[in-house]
C-alpha cells in the first residue's frame, strides 16, 4: 500500500505543479493546456458519448488486426524456426520490416484499398505480424536441445513434438512477442486512423486529428491520456498475469 500511496502523491504533486505553471506562467492553452482543461474536455466527451463511441470503434479495429497478426505470425514463426531456408528468407524480411515505422504502410494501404476498413486492418496487421514472427522463432530456437532429445527418446516426433513439447516450452517468449505486437498494433492503428478517413466511423485517432486541426490541445492531450490508460490496462489485465504465470510455471522466477 505504501508504494501505491507514494505514487499517488507523486502524480498529485505533478498535476498540481502543471496546473500552477499553466496559470502562472501565462502559457497559451493552445501550446499546453492545463490539467483542469483536459479534465473538462474528457468529462464533456464522456457525457455526450463521443469518447465511448470512438474508443469502441478503435478497440474493434485493434482487436481484429491484432488477432489476425497473431494468427499469421505464430505459424510463420514456427516455420522459420523449423526450416533454415525460411529462417534466412522470411525471417530476414521480418527482421527488416519490424524496424519500419507503421506510418510507412499508410500510402500503400491507401493506394491498394482506398479509404476503407481494409486499409486500417492491413496497417495494423503489418505493425503486428513481424514482432510475433521474430518472437516465436526466437522462443523456439532458445529451447535447450536436451528437451528435443528427451522428447525424441520417448517417441515424440512430427506434430506431437512441435505442439506438445516445443510450442509450450517457447510460450514465455511467444507471450512477450504478443505483448510487443500489441504495442506495435496500437501505434499502427493510431497512424492509420489519423490518415485514413472513414465517414461516420471515427476512432480515437480521428479525434486526435480533429483536435490538431482545430488547435484544441485539451482534446489532443486528453486523448493521449486515454490511449495511455488503455495501454496500461491491457498490460496489467491481459499480459502481466500470463507472464507471471508462465515465468512461475517454467521456473524463470523465484516466486
Amino acid at each position: 500500500m505504501k508504494p501505491f500511496l507514494a505514487a499517488l502523491v507523486f502524480f498529485a504533486v505533478l498535476l498540481g505543479a502543471w496546473e500552477f505553471a499553466s496559470h502562472q506562467a501565462g502559457v497559451s492553452p493552445v501550446l499546453m493546456p492545463a490539467p483542469s482543461d483536459v479534465a473538462r474536455y474528457l468529462l464533456g466527451a464522456a457525457r455526450d458519448s463521443t469518447l465511448a463511441e470512438a474508443t469502441l470503434v478503435t478497440m474493434k479495429r485493434l482487436m481484429l488486426g491484432y488477432l489476425a497478426g497473431i494468427a499469421i505470425g505464430i505459424p510463420l514463426g514456427m516455420l522459420t524456426a523449423r526450416f533454415k531456408f525460411l529462417h534466412n528468407t522470411v525471417g530476414t524480411i521480418a527482421l527488416g520490416l519490424q524496424t519500419l515505422p507503421s506510418v510507412c504502410w499508410v500510402p500503400l494501404a491507401l493506394m491498394w484499398f482506398g479509404q476503407t476498413e481494409t486499409a486500417m486492418l492491413f496497417i495494423v496487421v503489418m505493425g503486428t505480424v513481424w514482432a510475433v514472427i521474430l518472437a516465436t522463432d526466437h522462443g523456439i530456437r532458445q529451447i535447450p536441445p536436451l528437451y528435443r532429445e528427451a522428447a525424441a527418446t520417448m517417441g515424440s516426433k512430427g506434430f506431437h513434438l512441435w505442439f506438445r513439447v516445443l510450442a509450450p516450452a517457447s510460450l514465455p517468449h511467444i507471450v512477450s512477442g504478443t505483448k510487443q505486437g500489441w504495442a506495435f498494433a496500437w501505434r499502427s492503428l493510431m497512424a492509420a486512423e489519423i490518415y485514413v478517413t472513414i465517414v461516420g466511423s471515427d476512432g480515437i485517432g480521428h479525434m486526435l486529428h480533429y483536435g490538431r486541426e482545430l488547435h484544441a490541445m485539451d482534446q489532443v492531450v486528453g486523448l493521449m491520456f486515454v490511449i495511455i490508460v488503455i495501454g496500461f490496462l491491457a498490460d496489467k489485465i491481459l499480459f502481466s498475469p500470463w507472464e507471471r504465470f508462465l515465468h512461475r510455471r517454467w521456473g524463470l522466477t523465484n516466486s
